[in-house]
């Protein structure tokens, strides 16, 4: 690739149009009181909170749950596009950069930093959720079901999470690394409005939506996580699960995320993100190893290929014909887990764009795709399919009196049957403790971002403003409706920014456009330029002779006829 210079005749001042000089006032202020409005809502009038969000969610659902299923199967076909057309050549950053982490490294962070609580919270939950209570309309044996759990939970948490995150850290890796834009989203969408309306209203408009839907989104994470500390207190006989010892979690964990988050994302995040991997994968062959060890390897080969044949139907299920219990369903599922990534999509694709400069696209897509996606699938078959074997062989029985799998519990008491229960559980709280740091501590450095108009190191107070807003929302879900305002906080927020999304995948392609047309014009003229010496041989002699002309070699061969001429005579003497 040719060396792509930043355009030095555009004025980038992150605080353009802004009087303050820490913050971006046309971003930070607008977010904020969103923020503020939806706490004072949440807390003071918390039944009419719930009210409204269940309101909500029905009403979405049942009306974009189509848009939401399309946009995402569309997401993972833009994504492969990118990574193994001509595009996946062009290279993150300045032609002689190098990857800032290693490889070991940057697949901690992006698995820490994409996923978090809810694997741990999920991780055993949901396969085993799918396998009791199937989708509408999905019917068969005991092990055909078993197969059919763990191919939704796949769908939910591999190709298409991550493809979502693919679309927007793409585009901001582009602008951030070889475009040298500040670190912000509205420069994701500079390629079709211009660095003019990028700078003005329509880009704080995009950061606006982005802050928002990033704060939500990890607090809808952190209070996941929340629930299920507190379930395992609970199973441990520490403490009840009410909202008062959910309060104290909150803040004992948000005291851990202000130290984080001030030691910074080099020292901070690298070190709890390695920590997260290491225990997680401890934690998971421990697992693998005491359980049903020849089914779960043999269910995750099987699991994969089922994943893969079932890809493009499960990718496009609607429950269309399954009525009102259908969009139930969905709104509790597959529209959750798509409105959830999509509101994630500025963390981790600002984030995830902040640690990939020195990658090509194809190396990017591969890695953020492919790698979470694999252990991902790894994590749900040892923990689902351990949970799920115990309910194939009648070992152990997870149903509540309703039929149902209580979501906040089924991880301990998978654990309970297991040899070190009382470790296990301990260790698996430690594990969602550090993910809900993690998880925090970059969304506040990522929010801080965006409110700063790009700042590599926001202030201080910009980044606790942010824990501590996370943290309260969270809280105030939690008093507004537990997991179904949380499951509504993340559809609701997600449906304005994907419209965002999808401009920032025409966004990618235009840019990605001019430079691989800026790529071929230098080709051309260097080819040009080194042909220059051979052109008289190989072009310019051949056609001056016609096709018809007798090869050169045939030519020398002939015998040349020599003409004698009579010589002069000498000078006479007397001349």
């Amino acid at each position: 690739m040719t060396e792509a210079a930043p355009d030095t005749a555009v004025n980038i001042d992150p605080h353009l149009g802004s009087r303050h000089k820490t913050i971006r006032g046309w971003v930070f202020w607008p977010a904020a009181a969103i923020a503020l409005a939806f706490i004072a809502f949440a807390l003071f009038f918390p039944a009419a909170a719930e009210a409204t969000f269940d309101t909500v969610q029905t009403a979405i659902v049942s009306t974009f749950n189509w848009y939401y299923v399309l946009i995402a199967a569309f997401f993972v076909v833009f994504a492969l596009t990118m990574g193994f057309s001509r595009f996946g050549n062009i290279k993150l950053g300045q032609d002689d950069d190098e990857p800032e982490f290693s490889t070991m490294s940057w697949f901690s962070l992006l698995f820490a930093a994409g996923m978090g609580i809810g694997l741990v919270f999920y991780g055993v939950s949901e396969p085993l959720s799918h396998f009791i209570s199937p989708r509408p309309g999905v019917t068969g044996t005991p092990a055909e079901l078993a197969q059919q759990a763990m191919s939704q939970t796949f769908l939910h948490w591999g190709v298409h999470a991550w493809s979502i995150y693919v679309v927007l850290g793409l585009a901001l890796a582009y602008a951030f690394h070889r475009r040298k834009r500040p670190r912000t989203i509205r420069w994701a969408l500079e390629p079709i409005l211009g660095a003019r309306l990028v700078q003005g209203g329509w880009g704080n408009a995009v950061d606006v939506a982005a802050l928002v839907g990033t704060l939500f989104g990890v607090a809808t994470s952190l209070g996941l996580g929340v629930l299920q500390i507190s379930a395992g207190l609970d199973f441990l006989g520490v403490v009840s699960p009410n909202i008062v010892s959910q309060a104290i979690i909150i803040g004992v964990i948000t005291g851990l995320v202000l130290f984080s988050l001030l030691s910074g994302v080099g020292k901070g995040m690298k070190w709890l993100s390695n920590i997260n991997l290491v225990l997680a994968g401890v934690l998971m062959l421990f697992l693998l190893f005491v359980g049903p060890t020849e089914f779960l390897l043999r269910d995750v080969v099987q699991s994969i290929g089922n994943y893969i044949q079932s890809f493009v139907g499960l990718s496009f299920t609607v429950s269309a014909y399954a009525g009102d219990e259908g969009v139930a369903w969905q709104g509790a599922w597959t529209a959750f887990y798509w409105g959830w990534w999509i509101s994630w999509a500025p963390f981790v694709g600002i984030f995830i764009a902040r640690i990939s400069r020195g990658r090509t696209v194809r190396e990017f897509v591969v890695g953020v795709i492919l790698v979470p996606t694999l252990v991902g699938i790894l994590w749900f078959t040892v923990l689902g399919g351990t949970a799920i074997y115990g309910e194939l062989t009648g070992t152990a029985s997870y149903t509540g009196a309703d039929g149902s799998v209580d979501v906040s519990t089924a991880l301990f008491q998978m654990l309970e049957g297991v040899p070190g229960s009382v470790v296990l559980i301990v260790g698996f709280l430690i594990l969602i403790a550090v993910f809900f740091v993690t998880s925090a501590d970059s969304g506040a450095l990522v929010m801080s971002m965006i409110a700063t108009g790009g700042e590599e190191e926001p202030k201080n107070w910009v980044r606790v403003f942010f824990a501590l807003a996370t943290a309260v929302i969270a809280f105030a879900l939690l008093i507004a409706g537990g997991l179904q305002a949380l499951q509504t906080a993340a559809i609701s927020i997600a449906l304005p920014f994907s419209i965002v999304l999808l401009a920032i995948c025409g966004a990618t392609v235009v840019a990605f456009r001019r430079e691989m047309r800026a790529y071929d014009k230098a080709e051309r003229a260097q080819l040009r330029d080194a042909i220059g010496e051979h052109y008289g041989l190989e072009v310019e002699e051949p056609n001056q002779r016609g096709i018809f002309a007798i090869p050169v070699r045939w030519a020398q061969r002939r015998p040349t006829k020599v003409v004698s001429t009579p010589r002069e005579a000498p000078p006479s003497a007397d001349a």
